[in-house]
């Protein structure tokens, strides 16, 4: 039966030199130790094989990483993002534009039974509030089109949220798409975690929010438990999941859905 493991395979990492990305290059060397290539801004301390210095805000240095990447690729896992105490431009193109432009580069050396995974978050969970922007804008062709239709637009949220709705969308819409070459695609959406930008976060979300959903999840999840999920979602043990954001909240969105919690606080 297919498990976790990664021996003898080549995954891509956007984002392995802190928090869910370096937990993350630690669990896949424990699940087989496979060849790892990083793109980052910053080399990780964790297991890798490969790190190629990437402003993942810029599409010619993506150009540039891609070129240097060689197939076959097992799993693609889109972790880099930066939170709403960057500049708008460039939340925008980390978490958004840059994860489905580099997904569509490695596209062709992504191999039968491979897989994305991409670390979203539970801040993107009112994604049907702007379905329609979303998919109006995952219809645009190309970084550039993308690029002019979120220009000076007003989002309706949060940057960072609305990265994260779309980051949701795009993993169901393209989950059709992507079954056609024989690959699936998912995200993990958690809730606060435990790494340095949880800071950032509290700075730009607010103390009460940020209160609010540490407390009913019962604490912070930790990076390496979202690395875990990420891991089983490239691996061939989540052979027929495709197009499912994930939470890993410690059902606190669940809570939320069915009335037992609410921003006020718990119900039951």
């Amino acid at each position: 039966m297919p498990g976790i493991d990664y021996s003898g395979k080549h995954v891509v990492v956007t984002g392995g030199a802190t928090g869910v990305g370096a937990g993350l290059l630690e669990v896949l060397a424990e699940h087989g130790k496979p060849r790892v290539t990083v793109l980052d801004l910053r080399e990780p301390a964790g297991p890798h094989d490969v790190f190629i210095e990437t402003n993942l805000s810029n599409r010619d240095a993506i150009d540039a990483a891609v070129a240097q990447i060689d197939g076959p690729i097992a799993a693609l896992f889109n972790n880099a993002g930066v939170a709403d105490t960057s500049q708008r431009d460039i939340v925008l193109a980390v978490n958004l534009l840059a994860p489905i432009y580099l997904t569509d580069a490695l596209l062709p050396q992504i191999e039968q039974g491979g897989a994305v995974a991409t670390t979203a978050s539970i801040a993107g969970m009112a994604w049907s509030q702007r379905l329609p922007q979303h998919l109006e804008l995952l219809a645009q062709e190309g970084w550039d089109a993308k690029a002019k239709w979120l220009d000076g637009r007003d989002l309706g949220t949060q940057t960072y949220a609305f990265t994260k709705e779309t980051m949701q969308v795009w993993t169901m819409r393209d989950a059709a798409r992507l079954r056609g070459h024989g690959i699936r695609i998912n995200s993990a959406c958690p809730s606060p975690i435990d790494t340095p930008l949880v800071k950032d976060f509290f700075e730009t979300m607010g103390d009460d929010a940020m209160n609010f959903s540490i407390e009913a999840a019962g604490r912070m999840v930790t990076g390496r438990e979202v690395a875990m999920l990420l891991a089983y979602l490239g691996s061939p043990a989540a052979t027929f999941v495709s197009g499912q954001n994930i939470d890993i909240d410690n059902g606190m969105r669940a809570s939320m859905v069915t009335g037992m919690l609410s921003f006020g606080g718990a119900k039951a």
